[in-house]
Formats: C-alpha cells, structure tokens, sequence
C-alpha cells in the first residue's frame, strides 16, 4: 500500500472508519474514498476539509446492504484496498432489542464487501469485528484460539455471530481463493464521532454523556443542556422542550434531582471488567497491518511449522488434511477496569459532584473480557494512548462539539 493507492473505507463516518481516514491522512495518503449510508457527514467534513479540497479525500453515500449498490460502487470505484468498517452498532440495549436488524445488516455489509472485494481483485481488504465474538465464560485474557469454544453472550449474540460469520468469510475466501483479506477483533473502543444516543450508545459516549448533563444539572447550567439537546434529542425532546419535559426525560435516561442533590443510574452492578482502546490507536493498528503483514504471515505465525507457507497453496494444504483456523487478531491494550471504576473515573474528569448509584435490575453482560493482545505484540505493534488520557481527549471534544 503507497501513498498514492486507492483507499476505500467502509463506514467512513463511523468512529472507527472516521479515525482510519485521520489516520491514513496523517500518514500521507492522498487517494481515500470513503463511504456512508444516512449519517450526516457535514461535521465530519469540516475536519477534513483542506483534504477535501486538495482532492485527497472523497465521500460517496452508498447503502452496502444493497448487493446491487456496493457491486456499482466497486465497478465504479475499483479500489486496490479496503477497510471493512462500515456496521450497525450499539450497546446492551440496542444489541437485546434490535436482534434482527443487528443480525441481518451486519451479514449484508460484510457479505457484499468482502465478496465484491474478491470480485473485483482488491489487493487486500481489512474486516473489523469485536472481541464480543468469544464465549460468555471465555477464560481470561480471551486468545484467538478461544473462538467458538463456547456459549456466546446472550444480549449481543446476533451480532457476534455476524463477526463471526465475517471473519471466517475472509479466512475461507484466502484458502479457497488465494485472497489476502485479514480480520481484526478490536476490543471496546471510544473516541471522537463515538455514538452519544443515551438508547444506543456504548458504555464510554453513554457515561461521559450522562455525567456531563448531571454536572450541568448540578449547576443550573441550563444553557448548556440546551446546547446537547439541540446537537442530540433525546426522543425528540431537544433543547426548545418545556423544562419539565426536559427534566422527565433526563430522569429516564438516569439523571435525576432530588433534594437539591443529582444523582446518575448507571446500569448493573458496576463489577464487570472491561478493557477499553482508543479509536485513533486502532486506525494505527489496522494501517500498520495493512502495510507490513499478509495473510500467510499470520497463517505462519500460528502455525510454525508452515514458515514456508508463501510457497503452498492454501487449499492444497487443506485438502492434504491440515486445518487453517482463528486467523483472525485481536487488537487492544491488554487493561482492565471494573464499570463501577471506570463511572468514577469519568465522573472525575468531568468535575460532577453529585452522585452515582448502580442500578443492578439491569443487565450487566459478560462479566469479563480483555484481550490476549500477544499475536499483535509479535507482530510488531502496540497501542499509545492511555485510557485516562482517551476519557479527557473525548470530553474535551464532547464538549467542543456544540460550541
């Protein structure tokens, strides 16, 4: 990959895909396509305006659930690398409640990209999925090799068996058709353009969110909910809403006044363990893959004994027997922390001074989940940004978003 190749991201507008265009941008490339579906891009266009211009970068609204749509976009386009971000996302909730939509557009996008990749010879293609792909009761840190070694996290099963289903595509498309497409398992993820819808949002954008209305609320600072509100309804509720519709939906999303005191729900018990990395350091991650290591390269690493295997055929191995499996890598910091933690942290950095109580009717998911990230480690790569420097950055930013 030079700095002149043609470069499609999927997903463009995500925070993902936003924070690989950052990335390659900084880096030096200067032939991005990138892709969105509804989200309007037109912030996301005023920080890469001057890239815009100088023709480096091009948005094209497409809907990659639709074959006919993302065959036109690859005839079109013909692209010699991609970046498989584009996905329907969420937290606990949305996961549990929107179970066939999560599903079903999740094996459509990836179906139509991956397969029109090979179609139309793309040179390499990088898929992201999510370390949610390993079982519920995964033994800790959760290798590569734990895949499909048990039951799955109910509440978001459907989109964990679509990752699944994504990254055994793009392994089964290199055996079977010598392609060079390789799946990355990100851990928890945050960062600038995170999803802020406290009904969809993970649990970093929800909290800071939250917290940050809580803060306001503490202070009276009614100019500034009204500022969220307008960037974000909530229900439809924005910042024009009478003060008590805007107070009764800031309670049922968890920040409620009560005697002079604001107290935050946050959902379960605050004991389960996450690990969280910076969006920016996954773009980083992704873009040293797709610059130095090929499929093979992975496939060697897992298996010593074919340090030769440039010179085979992937499927003349399978067919002399040999299984090729969990080819896929995890990308994250390898750190944990407790929500009930992770709450305070946030609550620090934000400077609320109110309360914060666990509610534990809600759902809490897997109890645990951090990353073996040692197959990234041998490759050569590890992430920079710490969790406490990440929170700061996003609320920094959070709050500029409005201004």
């Amino acid at each position: 990959m030079d700095k002149h190749s043609k470069i499609l991201v999927a997903g463009a507008t995500g925070l993902v895909g936003s924070a690989i265009i950052r990335q390659l941008l900084k880096n030096g490339y200067t032939n991005i396509i990138g892709t969105y579906k509804n989200k309007n891009p037109e912030k996301i266009y005023k920080d890469f305006k001057k890239y815009i211009e100088k023709g480096y970068l091009k948005f094209i609204q497409v809907d990659l659930i639709d074959q006919i749509k993302t065959k036109i976009l690859f005839e079109s386009v013909k692209p010699e690398y991609v970046f498989l971000a584009a996905a329907k996302v969420g937290g606990i909730w949305a996961n549990n409640i929107y179970r066939a939509d999560f599903i079903y557009q999740n094996l459509q996008i990836q179906n139509n990209v991956i397969h029109f990749s090979y179609k139309y010879d793309v040179k390499k293609l990088l898929f992201l999925g999510s370390t949610c792909i390993y079982p519920r009761n995964c033994p800790q840190p959760m290798k590569e090799e734990y895949l499909l070694s048990g039951i799955l996290e109910y509440t978001n099963e459907p989109y964990a068996i679509a990752k699944i289903s994504g990254l055994k595509m793009c392994e089964s498309y290199n055996i079977q058709y010598e392609t060079n497409f390789i799946s990355v398992m990100p851990t928890n993820l945050y960062g600038f353009w995170d999803n802020f819808d406290l009904e969809t949002s993970h649990v970093i954008p929800g909290l800071i969110r939250k917290i940050h209305l809580a803060k306001c609320l503490e202070e009276s600072n009614w100019d500034e909910i009204k500022k969220d509100l307008n960037l974000r309804p909530l229900e439809g509720i924005s910042g024009n809403a009478l003060r008590s519709d805007i107070l009764k939906i800031l309670e049922k999303y968890g920040v409620k006044k009560s005697n002079d005191i604001v107290k935050v729900e946050i959902w379960g018990t605050g004991k389960p363990k996450r690990e969280f990395l910076w969006a920016d350091d996954l773009a980083d991650a992704c873009i040293f893959l797709m610059k130095n290591i090929n499929f093979k390269d992975i496939v060697s690493l897992i298996y010593p004994d074919l340090s030769n295997i440039h010179s085979y055929k992937l499927l003349d191995l399978i067919k002399d027997g040999k299984e090729i499996r969990n080819t896929h890598i995890n990308v994250g910091t390898g750190e944990e922390i407790s929500i009930k933690e992770l709450a305070y942290l946030i609550k620090k950095i934000v400077g609320f001074e109110g309360e914060l109580y666990f509610n534990p009717k809600k759902p809490d998911g897997t109890p645990r989940k951090v990353t073996d990230i040692s197959r990234i480690r041998q490759l050569g790569w590890k992430h920079k940004v710490s969790l406490r420097e990440g929170l700061k950055k996003l609320y920094e930013w959070y709050i500029k978003s409005y201004c």
